[in-house]
């Protein structure tokens, strides 16, 4: 039997709480449970799931493009992720990891526009 981990979002003002088994995408368990996140490519490459990991650990492997300069900079990817521990996290940071990344000179997305 899979652990599950507590992730709370952090959204307009608002704490959402959802269960999510250590072998789930977090993006996957959180539509299941109602929440609109952004997202595109779902393979970990787009960053349009970006989100700022306020604490927490999340299992990144499954990402294509994933660094650990991400990793430190706060930012995790929910559509390859999976909670290594309960999360608290807050959506909305996608331009915020480009913005990083392009600082950094790793690859950082552009056809979505953002």
């Amino acid at each position: 039997m899979p652990q599950t981990f507590r992730v709370i979002f952090e959204m307009d003002g608002e704490e959402v709480g959802v269960d999510v088994p250590e072998d789930r995408y977090i993006l996957a368990a959180a539509r299941d449970a109602g929440l609109d996140l952004p997202s595109m490519c779902e393979m970990g490459w787009c960053t349009t799931c970006a989100v700022w990991i306020i604490c927490g650990r999340i299992d990144q492997s499954d990402s294509w493009r994933y660094y650990e300069a991400d990793r430190e900079a706060g930012f995790g990817l929910i559509c390859t992720g999976k909670p290594l521990t309960d999360l608290r996290l807050r959506p909305g940071a996608t331009r915020a990891m480009r913005e990083f990344r392009r600082s950094k000179g790793l690859p950082a997305p552009r056809a979505t526009g953002l």
